[in-house]
């Protein structure tokens, strides 16, 4: 199913559309608001994307320095091609250890690889212990967001869902009564786990330290409890060193709720004593999309969520009418890198109006990517007839200037004409959501004509 049919089977609830339209408007003006007050955050975004420019130029460098501190510092450094050994490398472990149940904070890459599922099928019970990750861990969903992955769900829905699966009253669906709920349920799944799983938000070449932001310490209480702690991260999450990690932790938490910084910025170098300390470094199709020169910049990407939070097609058709594990602008670039011919058409879900690129926090040119993946899947002849027949046509008449005054005639005569439904039906998807405006009596070529004319 395309993403323009799932945003449409979204918009059918007319009410959530709103609701999920005002609530990622209200963040996104949050997060306008927080960098009100800082003068040098233009100059902080460069700075961002400059020390990222860097990273991507000496990446291999970096994790291999990145390694060396590390296993100086007694962590067990895995590297991980793709997804199927990223999740036997954390089986692997966990089987060694006699894991039966473990914890894991919120880890985008661990979506991408679908490690809880890998590891229910091999007798291992996963608890995601994020409020937003365990609502819809209960609920049998994919997250519809990165950064708060439940956002398209009401407190009454989730007051119904806390009722069936943890007991609470019926009926209640005051926040802070469902957020106690969860905080007891979770509570003794911290207790009873023996290993505990993170994503990681930034890895310091220089310390071979990993670095976890949240907002809800649940990581640090996974961390802490459990003997065997496990980090996952992506290769593109390396920054040079630890003098450059006060520059994205100021852009992150901005971008990404309007907060001045995540509530939790946790630092782990070493395993706890007597406690063993991993790091699984995945690839999973990033050297591939980094020899991609018009593409190379989205691994820049810090997961904020700026740019679902902006973008008018993500904020009316949810995070999951895009069908892959990062939604939402950043999204339409990664997927059709991962499988073009499945997500090419994510490139089409944008208006190309470049406010994602405006407020991302490390400068991505993320409409540029859009319209350049947009060119890629017409080359390699991806797009449907019902776009690839229209644009055959279009640019016909675009390259020979007596066929397009003649065309542009015919079709305001045409308007006229026609009977409301030779536009407005079935066949025709434009149509079904927009309306023409009136059609002029002249077009512009023929006006401006005719203004030199009599000036003259």
């Amino acid at each position: 199913m395309s993403h323009a049919k799932r945003a449409a089977e979204f918009l059918l609830d007319e009410d959530r559309t709103d609701w999920h339209d005002q609530s990622l408007w209200h963040v996104r003006s949050k997060r306008d608001g927080s960098i009100a007050g800082i003068p040098e955050w233009e100059a902080l975004r460069q700075l961002g994307s400059d020390i990222k420019d860097n990273v991507l130029g000496n990446l291999d460098a970096y994790l291999e320095q990145f390694e060396e501190k590390a296993r100086a510092n007694g962590v067990i450094v895995h590297w991980a091609r793709d997804a199927a050994e990223h999740n036997a490398i954390v089986h692997g472990v966990l089987e060694k250890h006699g894991v039966d149940r473990i914890v894991k904070s919120k880890s985008m890459l661990t979506e991408e690889c679908h490690l809880n599922e890998y590891l229910a099928g091999r007798g291992v019970k996963v608890v995601d212990t994020d409020l937003g990750e365990r609502i819809i861990q209960l609920k049998k969903e994919p997250p519809s967001h990165i950064v708060m992955p439940a956002i398209h769900l009401k407190k009454e829905e989730i007051g119904a869902l806390f009722h069936e699966q943890l007991g609470t009253d019926e009926g209640a669906s005051d926040p802070q009564y469902l957020t106690e709920a969860a905080r007891q349920h979770l509570r003794e799944k911290f207790l009873a786990a023996k290993a505990a799983i993170t994503g990681v938000n930034f890895a310091i070449a220089d310390t071979g330290g990993i670095v976890v932001c949240t907002n809800e310490g649940n990581a640090d209480m996974g961390v802490h409890l459990a003997p065997v702690q496990i980090h996952c991260m992506g290769i593109e999450k390396i920054i040079p060193r630890a003098e450059h990690l006060g520059v994205f932790t100021r852009l992150l938490g901005r971008s990404a709720t309007g907060q001045p910084i995540t509530i939790y910025t946790s630092h782990h170098h070493r395993p706890k004593p007597g406690g063993e300390m991993h790091v699984v470094i995945v690839d999973n199709g990033r050297t591939r999309q980094l020899g991609r020169e018009d593409f190379r910049n989205s691994l820049k990407c810090i997961r904020c969520g700026a740019c679902m939070n902006t973008c008018p097609i993500y904020r009316r058709s949810g995070g999951h009418s895009y069908d892959h594990t990062i939604p939402g602008p950043i999204g339409s670039i990664l997927s059709p890198g991962i499988d073009l011919k499945k997500h090419g058409d994510l490139a089409f879900a944008s208006t190309l109006c470049g406010s994602c690129s405006d407020v991302c926090p490390v400068k991505i040119d993320i409409h540029d990517q859009l319209y350049k993946w947009r060119q890629v899947v017409s080359e390699e002849g991806h797009l449907t007839n019902a776009k690839r027949l229209p644009l055959l046509g279009a640019g016909k008449a675009l390259r020979h200037n007596g066929l397009y005054n003649f065309m542009g005639k015919a079709a305001r005569v045409a308007l006229k004409l026609a009977p409301r439904m030779a536009v407005y039906n079935r066949f025709n998807a434009w149509g079904k959501s927009r309306e023409l405006p009136e059609s002029p009596e002249e077009s512009f070529k023929d006006w401006h004509a005719r203004q030199q004319k009599d000036n003259a």
